[in-house]
């Protein structure tokens, strides 16, 4: 096998103490080694600039493991993580270590740089810092072939910090080595819609605006801010969860079968729906965006406190935590079907799920008869917290002399019958070592998402009365009468016709 095609033999996540790498990245190294998906001879650097021993940091990896992953620990895969893993102190910031870190590295990996993964897991401020190092360290490139680079979001959070990032980037690594991570797109469910769409005649046949009368998509938290107060003053709901995570649903929901699987023909149709999205106009932005942030409440009978009373949060922040839009796509097979989503914190109930709601039949035949009810067909998508997809449909009331009543077709991928379900961040990391960026953003399905966000971004000066929601409800009234001026409703998690 020629070298180009081995999966690299290093990881080196800069960031290697931070809650990320212990909640995420560590219980995903395992699980891929309990699943014998690690290359054989695979180390895995941890830095971060914390004084610690090498064994410190290895009992707190095992704690980790403990908490957060799915499967028990063993101790032979234990031994073999434990023997790969090593920790190493640096100043981030200090762009004279870089130098120091190459030559420990080529010492303990004598491969070379373009056997390597770097994966940022830090704040973003230290994204150019840590690229200029990597840079002045000669750690980007070996032998004419460069590392990978993996890079979490947020990038950039407007369209200028992103072109500036994004270039600073490019001079140290090419665009097919860097990996734009969105945890979003390595949810099971996720990844599914394609097959859904494109393996199943009864839904691509359908899947237009000729039979599709909208589609919502709702990424909905119970939690608040909590501890990120500070992180979230500077992004908020629009920059968290819009321009990445909602938008790269949106663009599988709406994408046009591809040429082939081929990472690069899928990656193209997602920025053609991204792109064909309307602008924004003054008129839309008026009626069509609606900003919410939550006051005090009631979760899980619990008083909880207002988004201003969160710790490092302004008192009186004008920060957006909820954000419904009403979108449409501008082309042949979406015309006129519009776009409903919504995603916020401290709401009433965890949800993640994508409503496609078929366009009603004409009032004849059974629907003339007084006591027969329609509901439209819905097919609902469900990411999180159970995975799996539901199709409602109408049939007889067998249990009265006539009637109609809904009936649910669920498929329920999260069951116990169905496995112990890898996560995100496990199929994420095995696509890099693979070399697979499918499930990555490219640069300009980033530069299409910010110019869209930039825009609404831009209109949230004009909210007031904020808090405009209650914790524990499903967001500010303007939400549901954004749905209700078209005669439509939102669907909630907790109801019986989905």
């Amino acid at each position: 096998m020629e070298r180009q095609n081995r999966m690299p033999g290093m990881l080196v996540i800069f960031g290697g103490t931070g809650d990320l790498t212990h909640r995420k990245l560590m219980p995903a190294l395992y699980n891929l080694c309990m699943d014998g998906l690690l290359p054989e001879r695979f180390t895995v650097v941890a830095v971060g600039r914390r004084d610690k021993t090498n064994e410190q940091y290895l009992g707190e990896v095992y704690k980790s493991l403990e908490q957060y992953s799915r499967n028990r620990i063993t101790s032979a895969c234990w031994e073999r993580l434990k023997s790969a893993v090593r920790y190493y102190r640096m100043d981030l910031e200090d762009l004279s270590g870089y130098k120091r870190l190459a030559d420990w590295l080529n010492e303990l990996h004598p491969e070379g740089a373009a056997d390597r993964i770097y994966y940022l897991a830090v704040a973003p401020e230290h994204f150019e810092t840590i690229v200029a190092g990597l840079k002045a360290g000669h750690m980007a490139e070996s032998g004419g072939r460069h590392g990978k680079l993996v890079i979490e979001k947020p990038f950039g959070r407007d369209l200028a910090t992103a072109q500036k990032l994004n270039s600073r980037l490019l001079e140290v690594f090419p665009e097919e080595n860097i990996y734009r991570i969105d945890h979003y797109l390595g949810k099971e469910m996720i990844q599914n819609i394609m097959v859904l769409r494109f393996c199943n005649l009864v839904f691509e046949s359908l899947w237009s605006s000729r039979y599709i009368d909208h589609i919502q998509i709702s990424l909905c938290e119970q939690q608040g801010v909590g501890t990120r107060g500070g992180y979230y003053e500077q992004s908020g709901a629009m920059r968290d969860m819009v321009q990445n995570h909602v938008f790269q649903v949106l663009s599988l929901v709406a994408m046009e079968p591809p040429a082939s699987l081929a990472t690069e023909a899928i990656r193209a149709e997602k920025v053609k729906a991204i792109q064909a999205i309307a602008p924004m106009t003054p008129e839309r932005l008026a009626t069509d965006v609606v900003f919410g942030q939550y006051g005090r409440g009631v979760v899980n009978g619990q008083s909880v406190p207002a988004y201003r009373e969160e710790d490092k949060v302004a008192p009186d922040s004008m920060n957006e935590t909820f954000v419904a839009l009403k979108l449409h796509i501008d082309n042949f097979r979406w015309a006129g079907t519009p776009f409903y989503i919504r995603t916020g914190k401290r709401m009433k109930k965890s949800f993640a799920h994508i409503v496609v709601q078929f366009k009603a039949l004409p009032d004849v035949l059974y629907f003339k008869e007084e006591g027969f009810r329609q509901e439209p067909n819905r097919l609902v998508i469900r990411i999180q917290p159970d995975t799996g997809v539901k199709f409602m449909f109408n049939t007889r009331d067998f249990g009265a002399h006539k009637g109609i009543v809904t009936t649910k077709m669920d498929t329920c991928y999260a069951c116990p019958a169905q496995g112990n379900t890898p996560e995100a961040y496990e199929r994420l990391l095995y696509d890099v070592l693979r070399g697979d960026a499918t499930l990555f953003s490219r640069w300009d399905e980033v530069e299409a998402s910010w110019r869209l966000a930039d825009s609404i971004i831009a209109h949230k000066e004009s909210a007031c009365c904020y808090p405009n929601y209650a914790a524990g409800t499903m967001g500010p009234a303007a939400a549901d009468a954004l749905l209700e001026r078209d005669g439509r409703r939102w669907w909630d998690e907790t109801e019986d016709l989905i």
